[in-house]
């Protein structure tokens, strides 16, 4: 089986390719590092430096059984201030994927959709069937969902949408100019610096390690039952960025207080996930938040702090 990865560079694209190699499945990455590290790319990846608007992408589709369209303008406040060119990358990009794949018969796309179509729900937990999207990015992550609606009855597509939660683990892009808060807080932490929240703190969210949701992404190209749905993927629980917060200040043994910063208005305030779907078909959350922020400091001492 042959596999290609659009944003294979990025925090969860690196870490399928990772995942796909293990199960001795070929990738292809495609990336135009603009958000992307190199170094993060496995050796084993055939990688493309390209853009995913480039028309000549359907050139590195010959022989690619499934694709895994990743690549997204996703920092929220960046899209807030540049909706052109966030929809440019996140529909145009999209609709060239789309058109690359029909053309080589892709056996199916799975492609990254996100729970800020959630963001203005008034109930919890969210469930796929209700999106409630207000940001520009939020708004062009809907988009990708029509357009996979549209490619399948007209030119028979089959697709999978993923409507991630807030993932996290090791390559987390902390360079973002929002970077995740677990990323942000483990650093400026263990660099003896306070971190920022913005906000009071309040805010719910619900994370995801990023080795469950890869568990999921095979799922996707081995189980026929994700063909043509859209799906949850969080753990089905939430926490306050403040619990956050404490947990990683208490498992590095720090007594530096946070600074507290201006809110996001176009930032939910909680989310949340409904997962049934998901586990009605196998899926199941295998690693709780402690064991995941261990292992997320871990990754950071050894490959961030280490070489910093």
């Amino acid at each position: 089986m042959k596999v290609l990865i659009t944003g294979v560079a990025g925090f969860i694209g690196s870490n399928l390719a990772n995942s796909l190699l293990k199960n001795n499945i070929q990738v292809v990455g495609v990336d135009n590092l603009s958000y992307g590290v190199l170094g993060q790319v496995p050796k084993d990846v055939e990688f493309h430096k390209m853009d995913i608007r480039d028309k000549n992408i359907s050139d590195i589709f010959d022989n690619i059984d499934y694709v895994f369209h990743l690549a997204a303008k996703n920092c929220i406040t960046d899209c807030q201030e540049d909706p052109m060119t966030t929809f440019d990358i996140n529909v145009n990009g999209t609709i060239n994927i789309f058109e690359a794949a029909i053309k080589k018969n892709i056996k199916k796309v799975i492609y990254a959709e996100s729970s800020s179509v959630y963001e203005g729900a008034t109930s919890l937990p969210s469930n796929e069937s209700e999106v409630f999207p207000e940001s520009i990015y939020a708004i062009s992550k809907i988009t990708t969902n029509f357009l996979a609606k549209d490619y399948r009855k007209s030119k028979g597509l089959v697709t999978t949408g993923l409507r991630y939660f807030n993932v996290y683990g090791p390559r987390q892009d902390y360079r973002r100019t929002i970077p995740p808060v677990f990323s942000a807080f483990i650093i400026n932490l263990l660099k003896g610096k306070q971190p920022t929240i913005f906000g009071d703190g309040s805010k719910k969210r619900d994370f995801v390690y990023v080795d469950d949701v890869n568990n999921f992404h095979l799922m996707c190209i081995q189980d026929d039952r994700t063909d043509n749905e859209v799906f949850n993927i969080g753990s089905g629980k939430n926490y306050s960025i403040n619990e956050i917060y404490n947990e990683i200040k208490n498992l590095l043994q720090s007594d530096i207080e946070p600074l507290f910063s201006e809110n996001f208005s176009f930032e939910a305030q909680n989310n949340l996930a409904n997962i049934n779907k998901a586990k009605d078909i196998g899926w199941n959350v295998k690693i709780d938040l402690k064991t995941g922020l261990k292992k997320s400091i871990d990754y950071i001492k050894e490959n961030v702090i280490s070489s910093s």
